[in-house]
Parts: C-alpha cells; sequence; structure tokens
C-alpha cells in the first residue's frame, strides 16, 4: 500500500508542476505512502480521533516537519561535534549532493517532470517573437539553455526567457556548468549557495553577480 500509494503522489506532483529536486519529491511520495499505509493498523481510538479533526492540516504537518528537521539537524550536530572537536565559526551548513552526481538520473527522466514548461523554435518564433535564426545563433554561443529532447531536436525552458531574450547571467552560467540539463536543473531549485534563493529568479530580477559566482563555486 505504501508503494502504490507514494507512486501515485509523486506522479500528482510531477503532473502539476510542483518543482523539487528528485530526492525531496521520493522523500514527499514516501511520507505520503507511510502515512496512508499506517493509518488502517491504528487502535480504534485514535483512528476515529484523527478522522473527526476538522482543522487544516497544513498547519499541524508543517509543525511535524520542522519538529523532526531540527531534531535531525541536532542529531548531525552531535556527530559532527564527536568526530571533529576543533572550534568553528557560526552553523555549519548541510553540505549539498554534487551536482554532477545528477547528471545520468535527469538523463533517465522527461524533460516535462522536471524543468518546467518548454517549448520548440516554432511556438518561441510565433509566440515570443523570436526568429529561429536567432535562438539558433544563441544556442550555438552558448547563451540560451537548449534540452536534448529525442534525436537531435532540443526545447528550451521558457522561464529563461525575459522581453524575448534569455535572462542577464545564462551565458555565465552555462560557461561554469556546461552541461545544458545540469545548468537547468540547478538554476530552477532552491540553491544552499545562495540562502535557498532560486538563481533563476534571482537572473531575472538583474541580480546577476552573485548566482554566477555561486555557479562558478559549483563547477
Amino acid at each position: 500500500m505504501a508503494g502504490l500509494v507514494a507512486e501515485a503522489v509523486q506522479q500528482a506532483l510531477m503532473q502539476h508542476g510542483v518543482l523539487l529536486d528528485a530526492e525531496a519529491l521520493v522523500s514527499a511520495s514516501a511520507i505520503a505512502g507511510s502515512v496512508a499505509a499506517a493509518l488502517p493498523f491504528l487502535p480504534q481510538a485514535q483512528r476515529l480521533a484523527i478522522t473527526s479533526f476538522k482543522g487544516g492540516w497544513a498547519e499541524p504537518t508543517s509543525e511535524l516537519f520542522r519538529a523532526m528537521a531540527e531534531k535531525l539537524a541536532r542529531a548531525d550536530q552531535a556527530g559532527v561535534d564527536s568526530v571533529d572537536e576543533s572550534p568553528t565559526i557560526g552553523l555549519a551548513r548541510p553540505a549539498s549532493r554534487p551536482l554532477a552526481g545528477r547528471a545520468s538520473e535527469l538523463q533517465s527522466m522527461l524533460i516535462e517532470d522536471w524543468a518546467g514548461e518548454v517549448a520548440g523554435s516554432t511556438y518561441l518564433e510565433e509566440k515570443f517573437r523570436i526568429p529561429r535564426s536567432t535562438l539558433h545563433r544563441w544556442q550555438r554561443r552558448g547563451e540560451v539553455v537548449a534540452l536534448r529532447k529525442g534525436g537531435r531536436k532540443h526545447v528550451f525552458p521558457l522561464a529563461q526567457f525575459v522581453d524575448g531574450r534569455p535572462a542577464p547571467g545564462i551565458s555565465d552560467v552555462l560557461a561554469a556548468i556546461t552541461n545544458p540539463r545540469l545548468a537547468w536543473f540547478w538554476l530552477t531549485r532552491p540553491s544552499i549557495e545562495l540562502d535557498g534563493r532560486i538563481p533563476i529568479e534571482m537572473l531575472r530580477e538583474d541580480m546577476i553577480e552573485d548566482v554566477v559566482r555561486a555557479a562558478r563555486g559549483l563547477s
């Protein structure tokens, strides 16, 4: 039951365009599956208490996960302190999974499941008024994110365009993270290097320097 519910939840999240990295997507789905599987085995009194709850579930659920995250963070910190007792300044940041390790994972996923809205050159020419020749020139120069789909066909994430042009800084990010899939994955997720902000949103707001510095740090 847990596996079936987890699979259904994962598909629903992807179909509704929820922007989560692959690990968070799997975790959210697994949690939903575990809850659904555990509920039938609770004592009747507890099941009745839960099913009779008429309040919103979002707030108590958020509080539960915040408490869990704090507990895990304290446990991790205790483990670090027991191994390395050298003095540190401030709180240690959790280590992010190496970006390069996601390459094969992204290659096996449908672009639409993780990249957001994408379109081909015909759509961009008709709706965004970007001539094909201009789009291909940007692509050759590494000024636009182009994701290979199928054989030789490429699609272009729509969120990278501002006023009919790639957002400033896209070319610098692609120069630092040369795999377009990895580059776009990083651009569209909250980045630990940028204090949880989303790089593409920062580029769209002309916050270029911080994003480019973070991308070069990753490379």
